[in-house]
């Protein structure tokens, strides 16, 4: 990534400013009332004061991050240094667990955002492995096909080291994903049966330090198209929010031990609105080199993604046509490998005639 290719040139409009505005407000969430796997009964007032914090965070910024999460730090400082080991390795190296079209998991750096080509190498690695998804994006065809994680020769700890950490990452998602359905008025586990052969993956994340970060971006601004996004990050930092409030792009200064936590397209879509997928981005640095590893919290292949039955009205309908994950998410993987002709798939496309967008 040593040449600067013009695909990584950011249209003017979408350039960093280098001037930093830090985040004030991105709400911390203590999880330490959890029990280690439920949500624990014999304490109400206090889970529902962490239902409320959910909600005013889900509301008001789309994202938060939480502390005493439960996932022990040294599944994922073990993940953290694998990770480190293998980007270091030679390109000729890594290429040899190169994902493409067929099987999308593997290594890969040109990786497209928006049709611009994003500032970083990554490793996609699915949760559960086989995992089976559409075998094409086309409407027409019905077939599945199984992805299969690629391993790489070196180092040799990574297989253990991310199917520990996984273990731990799916527990706190869940857990997530029972408070963000009581802060949304509904049973705690309303929303797990569309989870249990889910399409959750991790990304492994190396983003260089690159000569031109007034022109590229570590990543474009993008909504993610899952339900929930759960991001482990260094202390480099470099993650930028869009605030609802005003559109001003600000930085999420990482705090130690933390993850950031940002709801999806399918929240927005089941919450009918009501919760709202943030457009994010990541910095260029051009001084330090940048790890992260995201875990893409996503629902069964066959889940057809509906505004849910009990937050819709006569006078709120819904304002999503319904949708199949599978399709949605195979269409999205196709503009990781080619820059499209048009922009790829967002949920706007599926909003009901009459409802803004």
């Amino acid at each position: 990534m040593g040449e600067v290719d013009e695909a990584f040139i950011q249209a003017v409009e979408n350039r960093p400013k280098l001037a930093i505005t830090e985040a004030e407000g991105i709400p911390l969430i203590n999880l330490s009332v959890f029990s280690s796997h439920d949500l624990p009964s014999n304490d109400p007032s206090s889970i529902e004061t962490l239902v409320e914090e959910v909600r005013d965070a889900c509301k008001n910024w789309g994202f938060f991050q939480v502390i005493n999460h439960g996932v022990p730090l040294e599944r994922r400082e073990k993940l953290e240094k694998a990770s480190r080991k293998f980007f270091a390795q030679s390109t000729e190296e890594k290429l040899k667990v190169r994902g493409d079209e067929v099987n999308p998991l593997g290594y890969y750096d040109s990786l497209f955002t928006k049709n611009v080509r994003d500032w970083k190498e990554v490793f996609d690695l699915m949760v559960k492995n086989p995992t089976a998804i559409p075998a094409s994006h086309e409407a027409s065809d019905n077939g599945l096909k199984e992805v299969v994680n690629q391993w790489p020769e070196y180092p040799s700890e990574l297989r253990e080291a991310f199917e520990e950490y996984a273990e731990e990452i799916e527990k706190l998602a869940h857990k997530l994903l029972e408070l963000i359905s009581l802060s949304l008025g509904l049973k705690a586990n309303r929303l797990s049966g569309f989870f249990n052969d889910h399409t959750s993956f991790t990304r492994l994340n190396h983003y260089p330090s690159c000569p031109i970060p007034h022109l590229a971006l570590g990543a474009s601004g993008h909504k993610d198209g899952g339900a929930l996004t759960v991001l482990a990050q260094d202390n480099v930092g470099g993650l930028q929010v869009k605030r609802k409030a005003d559109g001003e792009w600000i930085r999420i200064k990482p705090t130690p031990h933390a993850y950031i936590v940002n709801v999806g397209d399918i929240i927005q879509v089941w919450s009918n609105d009501r919760y709202e997928s943030v457009e994010h981005r990541v910095m260029a640095n051009s001084e330090k080199e940048r790890f992260s590893m995201p875990f893409f919290f996503n629902p069964d292949h066959n889940v057809m993604v509906e505004p849910l039955e009990e937050l819709t009205t006569e006078q709120d309908p819904a304002k999503y046509r319904a949708y199949n994950w599978g399709k949605f998410f195979a269409t999205k993987m196709r503009s990781n490998f080619k820059k499209l002709d048009v922009d790829n798939i967002q949920i706007h496309h599926l909003k009901i005639k009459g409802e803004p967008s």
